[in-house]
Protein backbone atom coordinates (compact mmCIF):
# COMPACT_ATOMS: atom_id res chain seq x y z
CA UNK A 1 0.00 0.00 0.00
CA UNK A 2 1.23 3.76 -1.02
CA UNK A 3 2.33 6.04 1.64
CA UNK A 4 0.06 8.07 0.20
CA UNK A 5 -3.15 5.99 0.88
CA UNK A 6 -1.66 4.98 4.19
CA UNK A 7 -1.58 8.93 5.53
CA UNK A 8 -5.09 8.61 4.06
CA UNK A 9 -6.25 5.88 5.94
CA UNK A 10 -4.74 7.30 9.21
CA UNK A 11 -6.45 10.89 8.95
CA UNK A 12 -9.87 8.56 8.21
CA UNK A 13 -9.52 6.86 11.34
CA UNK A 14 -8.58 9.88 13.08
CA UNK A 15 -11.68 12.08 11.32
CA UNK A 16 -13.91 8.72 12.87
CA UNK A 17 -12.70 9.04 16.15
CA UNK A 18 -13.17 12.85 16.57
CA UNK A 19 -16.64 12.84 15.25
CA UNK A 20 -17.92 10.00 17.42
CA UNK A 21 -18.09 12.38 20.00
CA UNK A 22 -20.25 14.77 17.46
CA UNK A 23 -24.18 15.18 18.90
CA UNK A 24 -27.28 16.24 16.42
CA UNK A 25 -28.97 19.82 17.31
CA UNK A 26 -31.74 19.61 20.10
CA UNK A 27 -33.49 22.56 17.75
CA UNK A 28 -35.57 21.09 15.00
CA UNK A 29 -34.53 23.15 12.39
CA UNK A 30 -31.17 22.86 13.11
CA UNK A 31 -31.12 19.47 13.72
CA UNK A 32 -33.26 19.38 10.49
CA UNK A 33 -30.43 20.71 8.33
CA UNK A 34 -27.53 18.74 10.19
CA UNK A 35 -29.43 16.13 8.82
CA UNK A 36 -29.71 17.14 5.68
CA UNK A 37 -26.25 18.36 5.70
CA UNK A 38 -25.13 14.47 6.67
CA UNK A 39 -21.91 15.60 7.75
CA UNK A 40 -21.58 14.57 11.33
CA UNK A 41 -17.66 15.08 11.57
CA UNK A 42 -18.17 18.98 10.50
CA UNK A 43 -15.31 20.34 12.11
CA UNK A 44 -12.52 17.74 11.58
CA UNK A 45 -13.48 17.98 8.20
CA UNK A 46 -13.62 21.36 8.05
CA UNK A 47 -10.14 21.40 9.49
CA UNK A 48 -8.61 18.83 6.96
CA UNK A 49 -10.37 21.03 3.95
CA UNK A 50 -8.06 24.03 5.63
CA UNK A 51 -5.14 21.96 5.12
CA UNK A 52 -5.96 20.92 1.98
CA UNK A 53 -6.22 24.15 1.00
CA UNK A 54 -3.38 25.39 2.51
CA UNK A 55 -1.32 22.90 0.51
CA UNK A 56 -3.37 23.53 -2.78
CA UNK A 57 -2.07 27.44 -2.01
CA UNK A 58 0.95 26.86 -1.24
CA UNK A 59 2.22 23.99 -3.39
CA UNK A 60 -0.68 22.40 -5.67
CA UNK A 61 -1.40 25.81 -7.41
CA UNK A 62 1.80 27.53 -8.13
CA UNK A 63 3.14 24.08 -9.25
CA UNK A 64 -0.15 24.05 -11.77
CA UNK A 65 0.17 27.44 -13.22
CA UNK A 66 3.74 26.77 -14.00
CA UNK A 67 3.36 23.43 -15.40
CA UNK A 68 0.11 24.89 -17.87
CA UNK A 69 3.02 28.15 -18.99
CA UNK A 70 6.07 25.68 -19.59
CA UNK A 71 4.01 22.50 -21.51
CA UNK A 72 1.67 23.62 -24.45
CA UNK A 73 -1.53 22.06 -24.91
CA UNK A 74 -0.25 19.20 -27.39
CA UNK A 75 1.55 17.72 -24.18
CA UNK A 76 -0.96 18.55 -21.77
CA UNK A 77 -3.40 16.78 -23.50
CA UNK A 78 -1.14 13.66 -24.09
CA UNK A 79 -0.14 13.65 -20.22
CA UNK A 80 -4.16 13.91 -19.17
CA UNK A 81 -4.75 11.35 -21.85
CA UNK A 82 -1.91 8.32 -20.80
CA UNK A 83 -2.92 9.30 -17.46
CA UNK A 84 -6.73 8.17 -18.30
CA UNK A 85 -5.40 5.02 -20.64
CA UNK A 86 -4.24 3.89 -17.39
CA UNK A 87 -7.07 3.88 -15.61
CA UNK A 88 -8.67 1.73 -17.96
CA UNK A 89 -8.69 -1.79 -15.88
CA UNK A 90 -10.35 -0.09 -13.52
CA UNK A 91 -12.93 1.57 -15.09
CA UNK A 92 -13.33 -1.52 -17.53
CA UNK A 93 -14.31 -3.93 -14.14
CA UNK A 94 -16.84 -1.02 -12.78
CA UNK A 95 -18.72 -0.96 -16.43
CA UNK A 96 -18.63 -4.76 -15.91
CA UNK A 97 -19.55 -4.70 -11.88
CA UNK A 98 -22.85 -2.63 -13.30
CA UNK A 99 -24.09 -4.73 -15.65
CA UNK A 100 -23.12 -1.98 -18.29
CA UNK A 101 -21.50 -4.44 -21.03
CA UNK A 102 -21.50 -1.94 -23.84
CA UNK A 103 -20.18 0.42 -21.79
CA UNK A 104 -17.15 -2.20 -21.07
CA UNK A 105 -16.94 -2.77 -24.50
CA UNK A 106 -16.67 0.92 -25.62
CA UNK A 107 -13.99 1.08 -22.55
CA UNK A 108 -12.04 -2.01 -23.69
CA UNK A 109 -12.41 -0.63 -27.58
CA UNK A 110 -10.84 2.57 -26.31
CA UNK A 111 -8.13 0.93 -24.79
CA UNK A 112 -7.20 -1.55 -27.48
CA UNK A 113 -7.45 1.03 -30.25
CA UNK A 114 -5.44 4.11 -28.42
CA UNK A 115 -3.33 1.27 -27.20
CA UNK A 116 -2.13 0.75 -30.89
CA UNK A 117 -3.30 3.83 -32.99
CA UNK A 118 -2.47 6.32 -30.11
CA UNK A 119 1.35 5.30 -28.86
CA UNK A 120 0.71 3.59 -26.17
CA UNK A 121 -2.59 6.20 -25.27
CA UNK A 122 -0.96 9.05 -25.46
CA UNK A 123 -3.20 10.21 -28.44
CA UNK A 124 -6.96 9.36 -28.12
CA UNK A 125 -7.80 8.79 -32.01
CA UNK A 126 -11.00 6.79 -30.37
CA UNK A 127 -12.38 9.83 -28.37
CA UNK A 128 -11.86 11.54 -32.06
CA UNK A 129 -14.23 8.70 -33.74
CA UNK A 130 -16.87 8.90 -31.22
CA UNK A 131 -15.95 6.53 -28.47
CA UNK A 132 -15.11 9.06 -25.23
CA UNK A 133 -13.67 8.44 -22.03
CA UNK A 134 -15.83 8.08 -19.19
CA UNK A 135 -15.42 7.85 -15.67
CA UNK A 136 -16.56 4.40 -13.42
CA UNK A 137 -15.17 3.51 -10.22
CA UNK A 138 -16.38 1.40 -6.87
CA UNK A 139 -17.92 4.16 -5.17
CA UNK A 140 -20.52 4.46 -8.43
CA UNK A 141 -21.05 1.04 -8.69
CA UNK A 142 -21.79 0.53 -5.02
CA UNK A 143 -24.28 3.20 -5.57
CA UNK A 144 -25.64 0.99 -8.69
CA UNK A 145 -25.81 -1.45 -5.74
CA UNK A 146 -27.91 0.40 -3.96
CA UNK A 147 -25.52 1.25 -0.89
CA UNK A 148 -26.19 4.04 0.78
CA UNK A 149 -23.93 6.96 0.38
CA UNK A 150 -23.01 7.36 4.14
CA UNK A 151 -21.61 10.52 5.99
CA UNK A 152 -19.48 12.91 4.51
CA UNK A 153 -15.70 12.64 4.64
CA UNK A 154 -12.79 15.39 3.39
CA UNK A 155 -9.77 13.26 3.13
CA UNK A 156 -6.32 14.74 3.80
CA UNK A 157 -4.98 15.85 0.28
CA UNK A 158 -7.64 13.72 -1.54
CA UNK A 159 -10.12 16.08 -0.90
CA UNK A 160 -14.32 15.37 -0.39
CA UNK A 161 -15.29 11.97 -0.33
CA UNK A 162 -18.01 10.02 1.79
CA UNK A 163 -18.45 6.36 3.34
CA UNK A 164 -19.35 4.53 0.20
CA UNK A 165 -16.92 6.34 -1.79
CA UNK A 166 -14.06 5.61 0.94
CA UNK A 167 -14.57 2.11 0.86
CA UNK A 168 -14.63 2.29 -3.87
CA UNK A 169 -11.34 3.89 -3.04
CA UNK A 170 -9.59 0.79 -1.14
CA UNK A 171 -11.48 -1.71 -3.22
CA UNK A 172 -10.48 0.40 -6.64
CA UNK A 173 -6.90 0.28 -5.30
CA UNK A 174 -7.27 -3.57 -5.28
CA UNK A 175 -8.79 -4.03 -8.60
CA UNK A 176 -5.51 -1.54 -10.38
CA UNK A 177 -3.13 -3.88 -11.78
CA UNK A 178 -0.92 -1.29 -11.77
CA UNK A 179 -0.96 -1.09 -7.99
CA UNK A 180 -0.19 -5.11 -7.96
CA UNK A 181 2.72 -4.65 -10.22
CA UNK A 182 4.02 -2.22 -7.68
CA UNK A 183 4.51 -4.65 -5.21
CA UNK A 184 6.48 -6.87 -7.35
CA UNK A 185 9.35 -4.25 -8.44
CA UNK A 186 11.84 -2.83 -6.70
CA UNK A 187 12.01 0.00 -9.31
CA UNK A 188 11.45 3.24 -7.45
CA UNK A 189 8.87 4.61 -10.86
CA UNK A 190 7.13 1.46 -10.68
CA UNK A 191 6.87 0.60 -6.89
CA UNK A 192 5.67 4.26 -6.42
CA UNK A 193 3.23 4.59 -9.54
CA UNK A 194 0.03 5.30 -7.92
CA UNK A 195 1.02 7.74 -5.91
CA UNK A 196 2.97 9.19 -9.23
CA UNK A 197 0.01 8.94 -11.17
CA UNK A 198 -2.48 10.59 -8.42
CA UNK A 199 -0.10 13.53 -8.12
CA UNK A 200 0.36 14.14 -12.13
CA UNK A 201 -3.44 13.32 -12.57
CA UNK A 202 -3.96 16.43 -10.00
CA UNK A 203 -1.29 18.61 -11.34
CA UNK A 204 -3.19 18.35 -14.90
CA UNK A 205 -6.75 18.90 -13.88
CA UNK A 206 -5.81 21.66 -11.64
CA UNK A 207 -3.97 23.26 -14.15
CA UNK A 208 -7.14 23.53 -15.99
CA UNK A 209 -9.81 24.64 -13.46
CA UNK A 210 -7.63 26.96 -11.28
CA UNK A 211 -9.63 30.09 -11.89
CA UNK A 212 -13.07 28.19 -11.49
CA UNK A 213 -12.31 27.09 -7.85
CA UNK A 214 -10.56 30.68 -7.72
CA UNK A 215 -14.06 32.22 -8.71
CA UNK A 216 -15.98 29.64 -6.65
CA UNK A 217 -13.93 30.25 -3.30
CA UNK A 218 -14.17 34.43 -4.12
CA UNK A 219 -18.34 33.84 -4.62
CA UNK A 220 -18.96 31.66 -1.92
CA UNK A 221 -20.60 32.99 1.17
CA UNK A 222 -19.29 29.51 2.57
CA UNK A 223 -16.71 27.73 0.33
CA UNK A 224 -16.76 24.42 2.41
CA UNK A 225 -20.18 24.00 2.06
CA UNK A 226 -20.22 25.21 -1.78
CA UNK A 227 -17.50 22.22 -2.17
CA UNK A 228 -19.37 19.58 -0.11
CA UNK A 229 -22.79 20.56 -2.38
CA UNK A 230 -20.75 20.26 -5.50
CA UNK A 231 -19.33 17.12 -4.70
CA UNK A 232 -22.39 15.45 -4.28
CA UNK A 233 -23.85 16.74 -7.30
CA UNK A 234 -21.20 15.61 -9.70
CA UNK A 235 -21.27 12.15 -8.18
CA UNK A 236 -25.06 11.74 -8.68
CA UNK A 237 -24.09 12.48 -12.02
CA UNK A 238 -21.47 10.45 -13.07
CA UNK A 239 -23.62 7.43 -11.03
CA UNK A 240 -26.57 8.33 -13.49
CA UNK A 241 -24.05 8.23 -16.05
CA UNK A 242 -24.75 11.73 -16.98
CA UNK A 243 -22.34 15.06 -18.33
CA UNK A 244 -19.27 15.40 -17.10
CA UNK A 245 -19.05 18.74 -18.49
CA UNK A 246 -18.77 22.18 -16.62
CA UNK A 247 -17.37 20.09 -13.69
CA UNK A 248 -15.36 22.13 -11.23
CA UNK A 249 -12.84 19.70 -9.97
CA UNK A 250 -11.64 18.86 -6.47
CA UNK A 251 -8.47 20.18 -4.92
CA UNK A 252 -6.85 16.49 -4.38
CA UNK A 253 -4.14 14.67 -4.78
CA UNK A 254 -6.34 11.98 -6.93
CA UNK A 255 -8.51 11.48 -9.65
CA UNK A 256 -10.65 8.92 -8.22
CA UNK A 257 -12.65 12.05 -6.78
CA UNK A 258 -12.82 14.02 -10.19
CA UNK A 259 -14.87 16.81 -8.54
CA UNK A 260 -16.28 19.43 -6.36
CA UNK A 261 -20.05 17.95 -5.94
CA UNK A 262 -23.39 17.39 -4.06
CA UNK A 263 -26.94 15.60 -3.59
CA UNK A 264 -30.12 16.86 -4.27
CA UNK A 265 -29.11 20.50 -3.39
CA UNK A 266 -29.59 19.35 0.47
CA UNK A 267 -26.92 22.18 1.42
CA UNK A 268 -28.93 24.86 -0.13
CA UNK A 269 -30.49 25.29 3.78
CA UNK A 270 -26.88 25.69 5.61
CA UNK A 271 -25.46 28.11 2.92
CA UNK A 272 -25.54 30.08 -0.42
CA UNK A 273 -23.55 29.11 -2.99
CA UNK A 274 -23.08 32.49 -4.33
CA UNK A 275 -23.02 36.30 -3.07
Amino acid sequence: MSKLIRSVLLGISLSFALSACATAPEDPVEREIYEQANDPAQPVNEAIFEFNMAVDRGILRPVAKAYEFVLPDLVRDGIRNFLRHLRTPVIAANDILQGEFARAGDTLGRFAFNTTMGLGGIFDPAGEAGVEFHEEDFGQTLAVWGVDEGPYLMLPLLGPSSGRDLVGLIVDTGLDPFQWWSYNSEKWVIENNSTIRAVATAIDTRSRNYQQIEDLEETSLDFYAAVRSLYRQQRNSLINNGSENDVVPDIGFDDDLDGFYDDEGSDDQQASLTE
